[in-house]
């Protein structure tokens, strides 16, 4: 099979090697490693095409991979096989200015294509997710990803106008406007088939081409701090924040508790303009908005230096990813729950306790998605890599925190493969005979991601 594979793709973009196995096994979170039989990186639809037809015709696995950032072992191959890295895909093949789109290759990068967007296209603008530039465009949507414009757009795979996509048979398909249009504009009004590869993990196809919407780059931009002791007051805070629809961005991050206070609350409020009389005006409606707890001293805005704003301006920021060198080893993964605002409260208290009863350090931070309409809700724990009590304490804690999102009423984002389970066993019993019907009827070789979303 080694030698087909190089005949697809040249012998320089396929290896069996031990050392480049070993990198393909696993990313930094905390499921354990699992080892692909082959690692092959395409260049063309066609290629990708011809290694899935060739997995048919041995009944190999293939698990697509993008950046492997998501930390939950999405890309790890359970049964082996092929991984598809599609970093050779890198083009970005339109931009249409007046239509605000983009379509660009599966591997093309967030941080590639927000620089060609800066330099070409300077009045355009991607939701730039707070994860490392090498995430890729189509992965970091599919995954139902969120950024700096879902408080306005909502997730990213709701940015989403079309797909190419090769099926697990080796068929290509188009979704959306693009199946019947030179132009990749909607989804809207055909018959919706992207929920059939979105959120999937790869497990129904491998998407090669994506339509993503972009949006106006206005002149200003600025940020505001509100600070608040009290956790019960931060849903009702991100609610009248939200309400105003004065901000682009609304995140609430964390510290551990101090011994002098309950602990601090900073919610973090992104606003943008084109003047700054426009500026002032919408920073001025969200103080506003939240002046009662201010003339009651229950909370109040921080004073940002010029250098903690820039800071926070960057893209991608993210309070989260410092915490990889909190121990020793770099070791670092979050559960992102997608949970109701008004579970706030309940969702930090449950967190509290769990990482409190299990000893682990921690950190959290939430976005908010829709004008308040849910919020990715995420409680992060780092790790020692070289130790592996310490993984493990870290994996129990994710596991925990799945379970007790199940339980308020929440479902965890880019899941883990235990997690999944969960999510199954919770689900209801007709909707997991349709996801049962969609792999069987999408790959009746059950040759595609196999694992990821299997109905037990």
């Amino acid at each position: 099979m080694y030698e087909e594979l190089k005949a697809i793709v040249g012998e320089e973009n396929v290896s069996k090697e031990p050392e480049e196995l070993y990198i393909y096994s696993s990313d930094p979170g905390t499921m354990p490693p699992v080892k692909p039989d082959y690692v092959v990186m395409p260049k063309t639809t066609e290629e990708v095409q011809k290694i899935v037809l060739l997995a048919n015709k041995h009944k190999v696995p293939v698990v697509p991979m993008g950046g492997a950032l998501s930390l939950s072992g999405l890309v790890r191959p359970l049964r082996g096989g092929i991984v598809v890295d599609m970093k050779r895909m890198d083009r970005i093949i339109e931009v249409n200015e007046r239509a605000r789109y983009a379509v660009v290759e599966a591997g093309v990068s967030e941080g590639r294509l927000k620089a060609y967007l800066d330099k070409k296209y300077p009045s355009l603008r991607i939701s730039t997710p707070d994860a490392p530039p090498i995430a890729t465009v189509t992965a970091n949507a599919l995954i139902h990803g969120s950024g700096r414009l879902s408080q306005i757009y909502g997730f990213h795979s709701e940015m989403v106008t079309g797909m190419e996509v090769v099926l697990p048979t080796g068929e290509v398909c188009r979704v959306g406007s693009c199946s019947v249009s030179p132009y990749w504009f909607s989804r809207s009004p055909l018959p919706d088939l992207a929920g059939l590869f979105i959120g999937w993990f790869g497990r129904t196809g491998i998407v090669t081409k994506l339509g993503i919407k972009l949006f106006p780059k206005h002149r200003y931009r600025d940020v505001m701090i509100f600070v608040t002791e009290n956790p019960s007051y931060v849903s009702d805070v991100i609610w009248k924040v939200a309400h105003t629809e004065m901000a682009e961005d609304i995140t609430v991050w964390a510290q551990p508790k101090p011994e002098w206070a309950e602990g601090f609350q900073h919610t973090t409020i992104y606003v943008t303009a084109d003047s700054e009389e426009e500026l002032e005006f919408k920073e001025k409606i969200i103080r506003n908005a939240l002046m009662d707890y201010i003339k009651q001293k229950e909370g109040g805005f921080l004073y940002l230096t010029p250098a903690m704003k820039a800071m926070f301006l960057q893209e991608p920021m993210s309070q989260l990813v410092r915490f990889a060198d909190v121990r020793k080893g770099g070791g670092f993964e979050y559960v992102g729950a997608i949970l109701p605002v008004d579970l706030f409260d309940v969702a930090y208290q449950r967190g509290l306790e769990i990482v409190e009863r299990l000893g682990v350090d921690w950190a959290f931070s939430i976005r908010i998605i829709g004008r308040s309409h849910c919020m990715m809700f995420a409680y992060a724990y780092p790790f020692n890599r070289a130790d592996e009590e310490d993984v493990e304490r870290a994996r129990k804690a994710l596991h925990e925190t799945n379970k007790a999102v199940l339980e308020m009423g929440g479902i965890p984002w880019k899941a883990e493969a235990p997690a999944q389970q969960l999510i199954l066993e919770s689900m209801d019993e007709g909707a997991k005979r349709l996801i049962k019907s969609v792999i069987e009827m999408l790959d009746p070789n059950g040759v595609m991601n196999p694992g990821n979303w299997e109905v037990k």
